[in-house]
């Protein structure tokens, strides 16, 4: 495939930003302050690193109206110059044409159906009466069960996972390795034996969405776990059985959900946070890399749980006052008590 090429005037249109300077100027890649070649357009999306706009060699930059006098450079101006740098490099690395097809090595129950465009790589197993729809690609060694559904446009990279009966929503992505479907952990104490519960729900994830490698989604015990529209879900996430995550939200790697939980819609979860079983998180809430949520939240706004690193011998030093908290506050109760009686004593002790 030919590498693409756009003049300083033609990414503008099509990102619809303004251009600052020669217009007329090709751009082909894109790349960072440090590293950008003459034939490439960079970004400042930091203003503390605007002094590197004095020695990058990049043909020109994107940037924030209230950057744009910090560099003669060409640029193109917008109010969200991250955003535009996400559109202008996907015009720039547009993704490979898969041609439609189905590989001699895959194998596919007579009663499923694959639209004759989609293609499916070699060693696919797709289950009876599961459904492929348009231009949807399935790659190399992907395992689809039985009555699974697919929408137009879905793509599974190699070697995913999709138990019987899920649904993925049109133009969603799946990543190397992501299981969809897999039995929620559903246990009944039996006199100190484990009875297994049988979990018959579904993973239902909407169009748009995004699950990264490694990701592990559960199904739901009687109802269904669901994946809302346009949700980004990063590398080596759990989610747990009949949990619900809202339309938009992004989940960063490592994050941990246990079961039936409530995500609400636009929510943003930092890396390797953990999320108690049986919560609702209201809608906007963002919540900060590694912070531990044992109890609902209901307010939107940021919230952290997590101590910023320290040298080890201050660390333990702060960990063992912390031990002492519930003593502190016991004391403190009762010199207020004390303070009562003195400033009142006529209060009964």
């Amino acid at each position: 495939m030919p590498t693409p090429e756009f003049t300083l005037r033609e990414l503008a249109i099509a990102v619809d930003a303004t251009v600052d300077g020669n217009a007329a100027i090709t751009i082909r890649r894109v790349g960072t302050l440090d590293n950008a070649g003459p034939d490439a357009i960079t970004f400042l999306t930091d203003p503390r690193q605007r002094s590197k706009l004095a020695t990058t060699r990049a043909a020109a930059v994107i940037v924030a109206p209230d950057l744009a006098s910090a560099t003669a450079l060409p640029k193109l101006v917008h109010r969200n110059p991250y955003l535009t740098y996400a559109r202008v490099v996907t015009l720039l690395n547009p993704l490979p044409v898969t041609a439609p097809g189905i590989a001699a090595s895959a194998s596919i129950d007579p009663s499923a159906h694959v639209d004759a465009t989609a293609s499916v790589g070699p060693f696919v197993v797709i289950g009876a009466r599961a459904v492929v729809g348009p231009r949807a690609v399935i790659g190399a060694g992907v395992s689809i069960a039985a009555d699974v559904e697919l929408g137009a446009d879905v793509h599974l990279h190699p070697h995913v996972v999709i138990y019987q009966r899920c649904i993925v929503g049109d133009r969603t992505v799946l990543f190397a390795g992501a299981v969809i479907g897999a039995d929620g952990f559903g246990m009944a104490d039996d006199n100190g034996r484990w009875v297994k519960i049988p979990q018959v729900g579904r993973v239902a994830i909407g169009s748009d969405c995004e699950i990264g490698a490694n990701t592990t989604i559960d199904r739901g015990a009687l109802d269904d776990t669901v994946i809302e529209e346009g949700v980004k879900i990063d590398n080596q996430v759990q989610v747990g059985h009949n949990c619900r995550i809202g339309a938009h939200s992004a989940i960063a790697g490592c994050v941990g959900i246990a079961g039936s939980t409530t995500i609400g819609k636009h929510c943003r979860v930092g890396g390797a946070a953990m999320i108690a079983g049986h919560l609702s998180i209201v809608e906007g809430t963002t919540i900060s890399a590694g912070t531990l949520v044992a109890s609902n939240i209901d307010v939107a706004g940021a919230y952290t749980g997590t101590y910023p690193t320290l040298p080890h011998r201050e660390w333990r030093y702060v960990a063992i006052e912390v031990r002492r908290l519930r003593q502190l506050v016991a004391r403190v109760s009762a010199l207020e008590q004390q303070r009562v009686r003195t400033e009142d004593p006529g209060e009964p002790s």
